[in-house]
């Protein structure tokens, strides 16, 4: 028999700042709370989560200032992920705790939700929500083979271990394990999702004509890593952007998933100053010439970031992560060498 809902809520409580680094991974700690804007996980500080007991109240509690919201952190797992019932939630909670999550029932017919179109955002919405945090699973493995070790403020990606794959229109479904990004807009709304196909160890990508596909609305928005201030990163590929991010783990960073989407990624309020991760190829240079045309027309400082080899990954991959942190060094601003570079060093 499972735990009632106040058990599980407890035993997240138990967990409480690593739950909110999860699933409000767009906030920060601050002294006993976790502050973002909401329980959607949007940038901002309106939003306060108890991290431990104290005489104002237990762990995991947390209230809105803005909305008068407040809740539990089975709350902030609904909101965050957009689950429509409890038996939803609980499941991720169990996933997320360690626990087999209980088998789902199968429901009469006339009961299902309608089925949301192919590639549309509200797919996109139930993909990510049927997926599960990557630590512990293939996503983790295929992430460090690429020579990516720094996975904290991941919680952009997840994992589902039976994802649907069509080689074409007409072919046959086949199902492989995979690689979800969630893809947001600026307030972090979910827009859209981006599917990577892996092998079942997790060693390579899944042996499959086109093993990256993305889904939902993606012009102008990003798969996010960190909550951008007036300094932040964008480059095109989820494994070239985390492979910077390797070396810069505290600048908040976002991979648009092409060249041209990059072009048109879109522009956080805050920002004053942009690096732009090049990949060295034709595609590449265009994204970097069209980006820079655009903030600089916004009246924001765009600074080209160049790896040695054909991107930062392989880079990673080929010359190391200390070779990689002395070929960015003189490509930043001085303020910003002290700020993300030499403080982590």
């Amino acid at each position: 028999m499972r735990e009632p809902p106040h058990e599980l809520a407890r035993r997240l409580a138990d967990r409480a700042e690593a739950v909110c680094r999860h699933y409000l991974s767009n906030g920060r700690r601050q002294g006993n709370y976790w502050t973002v804007g909401d329980v959607r996980n949007t940038p901002g500080r309106s939003m306060f989560v108890r991290l431990a007991d104290s005489p104002r109240g237990p762990a995991g509690r947390w209230t809105d200032a803005a909305t008068g919201e407040h809740g539990d952190l089975l709350d902030v797992v609904r909101e965050a992920l957009g689950l429509g019932t409890f038996a939803d939630v609980a499941r991720e909670a169990r996933v997320f705790l360690g626990q087999s999550p209980e088998p789902a029932r199968r429901e009469p017919a006339a009961s299902q939700r309608a089925r949301a179109p192919a590639g549309s955002t509200e797919a996109a919405r139930r993909l990510v929500g049927m997926s599960q945090p990557i630590i512990g699973t293939i996503v983790e493995t295929y992430l460090r083979g690429r020579g990516i070790m720094t996975l904290h403020g991941t919680g952009s990606l997840r994992f589902h271990p039976r994802c649907y794959y069509r080689p074409d229109d007409h072919g046959p479904t086949e199902t492989w394990p995979a690689m979800i990004a969630a893809v947001t807009d600026l307030d972090g709304r979910l827009t859209g999702a981006h599917r990577t196909w892996l092998a079942p160890d997790g060693l390579g990508k899944a042996p499959v004509d086109t093993p990256r596909r993305a889904m939902g609305d993606l012009l102008g928005n990003a798969v996010r890593f960190g909550v951008p201030g007036n300094v932040m990163a964008a480059g095109e590929g989820i494994e070239t952007t985390l492979s910077l991010r390797c070396a810069l783990p505290d600048m908040a960073m976002a991979a648009a998933l092409s060249a041209a989407h990059l072009a048109a990624i879109l522009f956080p309020p805050t920002l004053n100053r942009l690096y732009i991760i090049r990949d060295n190829d034709p595609a590449g240079n265009s994204a970097r010439d069209t980006l820079i045309e655009r903030a600089t027309d916004a009246g924001i400082e765009a600074i080209v970031l160049s790896p040695r080899m054909e991107d930062f990954n392989e880079d990673l991959r080929c010359l190391g992560l200390a070779t990689l942190r002395k070929s960015i060094a003189d490509q930043l601003v001085r303020r910003d060498r002290y700020r993300f570079l030499e403080r982590v060093a």
